[in-house]
C-alpha cells in the first residue's frame, strides 16, 4: 500500500502547512490506509493501532514543515508510523519485562507450506498481533520493514543477540500458530467431505 505522490497530495501538504484544518482532515483521509497497514502490524489489537496511528499523524502534522516534496510522501509517512510504533511500545513496556515469555518453547512444529496460500492477509496478521510484544516489534521490524539486527537493537535499547533470539522465537511461535491453523483448515476440510 502506497501514497502517491500527486499534485493534489502537494496542494493538501502546503494548505495543512498554513494551519488548515479541512487539509489536515484531507491528509488524514489520503494517508489513514497506510498508515494503518503499518500501526496493524506493531499493535496487539485495532484498537491499539488506531492510537499508534492518531499519535504518528500528529507528528506528521508536527514534522510537516520538515517534509521536502522531492522525497516519497508515502515513505516518509511510513518511517514516522514505524518510529511512533517503537516509542509506543518504549513507553508500554518501560515497567515490564519486554524481552521474556513466560510460555516454555516447543520448538518448530512441521506444517505444509501450501498452508500459507490458504489464508488470508487478514489472518496472518492476526497471528502475528498475538505475538508477545517484544517478538512482534522485531519480527515486523525485521520481515517488514528490513532493519537490521543490529538497528533493531539500537533501536529498542537491547542486544543484537537479544533481537536475534526474539526474532527466531516470533517465527517459531508463528509456525506453531500457522501449523495450528493448518490442522483447523485440514479437519474442517475433511468434515465438508
Amino acid at each position: 500500500m502506497n501514497l502517491p505522490d500527486s499534485k493534489e497530495l502537494q496542494d493538501v501538504i502546503k494548505r495543512c502547512r498554513k494551519g488548515e484544518r479541512k487539509a489536515q482532515q484531507q491528509l488524514f483521509t489520503m494517508a489513514y490506509p497506510l498508515a494503518m497497514s503499518v500501526c496493524r502490524r506493531y499493535a496487539r489489537d485495532l484498537d491499539e493501532a488506531k492510537s499508534v496511528l492518531n499519535e504518528g499523524m500528529l507528528k506528521v502534522y508536527k514534522q510537516l514543515e520538515h517534509y521536502s516534496p522531492h522525497l516519497s510522501f508515502g515513505g516518509w509517512v511510513r518511517k514516522i508510523m514505524v518510529n511512533t510504533s517503537i516509542d509506543h511500545f518504549r513507553k508500554s513496556k518501560r515497567h515490564q519485562d519486554r524481552f521474556m515469555d513466560s510460555e516454555a518453547d516447543d520448538g518448530f512444529f512441521a506444517y505444509n507450506e501450501d498452508i500459507i496460500d490458504k489464508i488470508s492477509a487478514d489472518e496472518l496478521l492476526q497471528l502475528v498481533q498475538q505475538l508477545p510484544p517484544a517478538y512482534r516489534m522485531v519480527f515486523s521490524l525485521y520481515a517488514v520493514e528490513e532493519y537490521t539486527h543490529k538497528e533493531i537493537a539500537e533501536h529498542l535499547g537491547i542486544s543484537e543477540g537479544t533481537s536475534k533470539s526474539n526474532y527466531a522465537k516470533a517465527k517459531a511461535k508463528l509456525q506453531k500458530a500457522i501449523a495450528g491453523l493448518h490442522h483447523k483448515i485440514e479437519t474442517n476440510y475433511g468434515q465438508a467431505r
